[in-house]
């Protein structure tokens, strides 16, 4: 009996202290199926989940009323592999931070870059993050805002078609990256950064 309490309680120490304690960060940049790709590539990361979030519309689509909301990502991710810091800093460098009115080829609100901040902790890296970008670029204006956290709204049902969609659909998403002038943009941004 006694050595079963042992156990037991070795079991909840490693499950809280020892097991992998994940975590989750919301960003928009544009095309949510470009951001999915560019992050599922980042070792660390876990999972990423096309979404919207942001907006006053509880249970946004894609092809009905998503008025409001951003085109966005949840990222989970194993904080001892990758830092939230280091997340940022891959987030700039896969978006153009200084567009107002969309991303590349697609314009509008829901098309806008966002970082979502849950906690002061992730404002205070996320401004530090955002102030490095403004000195380095000092003739230009991060459009990119950092905003409070809300409920996000996975694709989902009819529109599932979206999650994973690079890799379902290899070609025409290819082309339509490549097409919207994606890469193209960033590499002038960013130089070798941007490679991919």
């Amino acid at each position: 009996m006694y050595s079963l309490r042992i156990f037991t309680l070795l079991a909840l120490f490693l499950g809280t202290a020892g097991g992998a304690q994940a975590a989750k960060t919301i960003l928009a940049g544009g095309c949510f199926w470009c951001m999915e790709a560019d992050f599922e590539k980042l070792p660390g990361v876990t999972d990423v989940i096309s979404g919207f979030t942001g907006g006053t519309l509880k249970d946004p689509t894609y092809n009905g009323n998503h008025e409001g909301h951003f085109e966005a990502v949840e990222i989970t991710y194993d904080p001892r592999k990758v830092s939230y810091r280091q997340l940022l800093d891959y987030y700039w460098v896969h978006v153009d931070p200084f567009d107002d009115g969309g991303q590349f080829c697609d314009r509008g609100h829901s098309y806008q870059t966002a970082i979502f901040v849950a906690s002061d902790s992730e404002r205070k890296i996320a401004e530090e993050s955002k102030q490095q970008i403004a000195a380095r670029f000092p003739n230009q204006t991060v459009a990119t805002p950092i905003l409070d956290a809300s409920t996000f709204y996975p694709v989902k049902g009819e529109e599932s078609y979206h999650q994973d969609y690079y890799k379902k659909n290899p070609i025409r998403y290819k082309y339509y990256r490549w097409g919207c002038g994606r890469d193209q943009r960033l590499r002038e941004l960013w130089g070798e950064k941007a490679a991919h």
